[in-house]
């Protein structure tokens, strides 16, 4: 140990009011039985995720199972063993706002918090590398679970690519009326096929204000997360092998396991599940 860290080290035992040797039997003291359960659990359910949460998110899984414990507890025993979660890097605008088609409003305004399924819709672009070239993304996210309610990928960033995922999102949601869909102002949003598609489903457009990507905050937080846990550590070979791991991502782990904090910590389909229940109706 250097001198400087002796010197912080003894002068943190003075302020607490104990002796070092008692600081360092204390340090080498065996983890308790329980301890030890918590560790092991915390490291289970930390590796279930793939390293893809924290304690916020583990904390309700071990709940579940009947353990009582804090998101501090379960945040110091991965601390311990030096287990963290995968973290987000920096938003990246990836969609060209300089054209020549009509943009309008921003009537969603933030309003991320609806009442019921169905009402608003919150879409956007994202790309992904291969080996192959680039491969892009479009989801269509409920705002009522957070749950991706379609997606959809190209070779190319174009208008086809958000007007299928628009109408895969309406087949799969039973053809609803009246809704908003939130979006910025990419020229793919923007264009006469996707407003067509819009007005032929009664749906309302909503786009972001020029360059403010926390307008549509949902959509840029779920890319945020999606590339934090599968693309920024991944070199996928084809574009084939990268549609299997979003496959595998959205469809399996994200609207099925992963929790959201503004789901009350449930998953996308647990908290359809349960809306559904209070509702008296079923899948």
């Amino acid at each position: 140990m250097h001198s400087t860290e002796k010197k912080s080290l003894s002068s943190y035992c003075h302020l607490l009011g104990v002796s070092r040797s008692g600081y360092y039997a204390w340090k080498q003291r065996p983890v308790s039985a329980k301890q030890q359960e918590y560790q092991d659990l915390s490291r289970l359910y930390w590796q279930r995720h793939e390293a893809r949460v924290g304690a916020p998110s583990l904390v309700h899984d071990m709940r579940e199972l009947g353990y009582d414990l804090s998101e501090r507890t379960v945040g110091r025993r991965l601390r311990v063993m030096g287990l963290q979660s995968k973290a987000a890097r920096r938003y990246k605008a990836t969609k060209d706002s300089q054209h020549a088609f009509a943009v309008v409003p921003n009537l969603l305004n933030r309003q991320f918090s609806v009442s019921k399924p169905n009402q608003v819709f919150v879409t956007d672009i994202t790309y992904i590398l291969t080996q192959e070239g680039w491969l892009y993304l479009c989801v269509m996210i409920d705002l009522f679970h957070r749950g991706v309610v379609a997606w959809q990928t190209s070779e190319r960033i174009n208008r086809h690519l958000v007007c299928d995922a628009l109408n895969y999102a309406m087949a799969k949601q039973g053809y609803p009326q009246g809704f908003m869909v939130h979006s910025d102002r990419g020229s793919q949003y923007a264009s006469h096929e996707f407003k067509g598609a819009l007005r032929q489903h009664r749906a309302i457009q909503s786009m972001s204000r020029k360059g403010n990507c926390w307008d549509n905050a949902v959509a840029e937080s779920f890319f945020h997360t999606l590339k934090a846990h599968i693309v920024h550590d991944s070199v996928f070979k084809t574009r084939k092998e990268a549609n299997s791991a979003l496959f595998e991502y959205i469809e399996t782990y994200y609207n099925r396991v992963r929790r959201h904090s503004a789901n009350g910590w449930f998953s996308p389909n647990a908290f359809m599940q349960k809306h559904l229940l209070l509702e008296g109706t079923t899948v």
